[in-house]
């Protein structure tokens, strides 16, 4: 069979798009939205009230907590207060406490008293169902990377394809039914194709280790482990001596570690053998500060005399450009507007994804508008269309509604959130298959509209933190979480009614008879898909 390397192209991006276009969406529908997981946490918490930020005071008062509370822990963390989630945190590894050993409260940064907040995954759900899939390690990592690798395949052979891909950008032809889907999925897909780029090599490197392990596997076998101490470097973990000796107050080596880089944030605060001769307290680095992303290092001190025992480390220029990856798909560095560009860009991948399912079904629609029925496998394309995409939206939708009315006290309450997710998602699945296609969309368009809309609503009559205390009080993470909900419904909204109304024809003059059966599908073919 003979055909030029763009028709091949064409066929290899068309296919895979297909195949993974669903899986797609839900991957960066999800990695979008956690780009705020933290603002995400703060709102499924809405007992950590926002206080002002007074890092000495809330250090101070965590470790007053921890020597109450935790004496005897091998090692105690510390997540200090920030703007995006106001919580202080506090852990600490003990004997047969919990998952794996591990304690986690939630304190008031202004008294230290401990927070009774409710049991949620909050934002930390979408960014592990980003990479995970919710399914067993590793199987959903290698899902989620090899899709990954199909995303950078159509983004390449889609720049190969589009000959004119410049031009098309500022080409779009409203109310042309499948050419304006076309010329829509064109613009957006050379808008953010930087972006889209990026993300979709960084989460190959990011899981090279997963994806190319040979070479590890050769030098380590079985102990991955070693490879990433040798390559990150790990903290000596220092055995008690057995000799008790009083913890110096963290906020005096706190206070060391501003003097040396003044400004400087920090992300966790660890202390091991607390209370004993041998006591260690590191001081690492917050994921913000700079764009490559660094694992491990920061600052450690002697516990018990303070002095500083280890210091920032040069780092390899392998390590610096996989920290520059992580770094640049996470955008933990992101101030807020550019954190919001961010959240923009992640939005056109998933709309380049969402409009390339709507143009596959739509063009094979034509060639069976004449006789009004079409085959089973675009009949379950159409499903999977809907469901994958407005279905997703539902879902999302009830794990937050969840959040508000579940029981504070449910036992299993984060899992029966996740329940209700995945609950929605599935009705949506049903709900498309017995309803006509134009029909489903709008339908589940204007429940999400609703669900989505009627969130700030609910946060307010169920909560003290609704948008009439949250932006008085200055608490935007909290505030922007219900102002997004209630334009996210709008959207919905607005999508809906396109879906419901009736496709509007122009007048024309009589076609010729050539023409006439090609007017005829191009007119029912926009009635499915514009």
């Amino acid at each position: 069979m003979k055909e030029g390397f763009r028709q091949a192209m064409a066929w290899l991006h068309t296919w895979t798009g297909l195949i993974f276009g669903w899986l797609l969406f839900a991957i960066f529908l999800t990695g979008t939205m956690s780009y705020f997981k933290e603002e995400i946490n703060h709102w499924a918490k809405p007992e950590v009230k926002a206080r002002a930020l007074e890092p000495m005071s809330s250090l101070a008062l965590a470790q007053d907590y921890l020597e109450q509370h935790a004496p005897n822990a091998r090692s105690w963390f510390i997540r200090l207060p920030e703007a995006r989630e106001p919580g202080l945190s506090v852990g600490w590894s003990a004997e047969g406490a919990g998952p794996r050993g591990f304690v986690d409260k939630t304190l008031d940064p202004a008294t230290g008293a401990e927070v009774q907040a409710r049991e949620t995954r909050g934002g930390e759900f979408f960014y592990r169902f980003h990479f995970q899939l919710e399914m067993p390690h590793p199987w959903g990592r290698w899902l989620s990377t090899f899709a990954a690798l199909i995303m950078f395949i159509g983004l390449v052979t889609g720049i190969i394809i589009h000959k004119k891909i410049f031009k098309e950008f500022f080409t779009f032809r409203p109310g042309k039914g499948q050419r304006s889907w076309l010329d829509g999925h064109n613009a957006i897909g050379v808008l953010a194709l930087p972006f889209h780029l990026m993300i979709s090599y960084s989460s190959l490197v990011i899981f090279m280790s997963l994806v190319m392990p040979a070479s590890i596997i050769a030098s380590y076998g079985d102990n991955t482990r070693g490879f990433f101490n040798d390559l990150f470097g790990a903290p000596e973990q220092l055995k008690a001596a057995g000799t008790a000796a009083p913890l110096l107050p963290l906020p005096t080596l706190y206070q060391q570690v501003q003097e040396q880089v003044p400004g400087t944030r920090v992300g966790w605060i660890e202390v091991q053998n607390p209370g004993d001769q041998n006591a260690r307290v590191r001081f690492s680095h917050h994921g913000g500060d700079r764009i490559a992303y660094k694992r491990g290092g920061g600052w450690t001190f002697d516990g018990v005399n303070g002095d500083l025992l280890g210091g920032n480390k040069a780092e390899s220029v392998p390590v610096l450009i996989v920290g520059g990856m992580y770094g640049l798909h996470m955008g933990k560095f992101a101030e807020p507007w550019l954190r919001w560009l961010y959240f923009f860009f992640g939005v056109l991948g998933t709309a380049v994804i969402g409009t390339g399912l709507v143009m596959w079904l739509g063009k094979r629609q034509l060639k069976h508008a004449k006789s009004g029925t079409q085959p089973f496998e675009l009949r379950l394309v159409e499903v999977l269309n809907i469901a994958s995409m407005s279905g997703l939206l539902l879902g999302v939708a009830a794990f937050f509604w969840a959040n508000r009315l579940l029981p504070v006290g449910l036992e299993g309450r984060a899992g029966w959130e996740v329940n209700s997710f995945f609950l929605l998602w599935g009705l949506a699945l049903v709900h498309a298959m017995l309803r006509p296609g134009r029909r489903a969309w709008a339908e589940q368009l204007w429940l999400a509209a609703l669900l989505w809309a009627g969130l700030p609503l609910l946060n307010q009559l169920t909560t003290e933190q609704g948008l009439m205390q949250a932006i008085p009080a200055g608490d935007w993470a909290m505030a922007g979480f219900d102002l997004t909900a209630l334009g996210c419904g709008l959207f919905f909204a607005w999508g809906a009614r396109k879906m419901q109304r009736p496709p509007v024809v122009a007048a024309k003059r009589a076609p010729k008879a050539a023409n006439a059966a090609k007017a005829a599908k191009a007119t029912l073919i926009e009635s499915e898909v514009s």
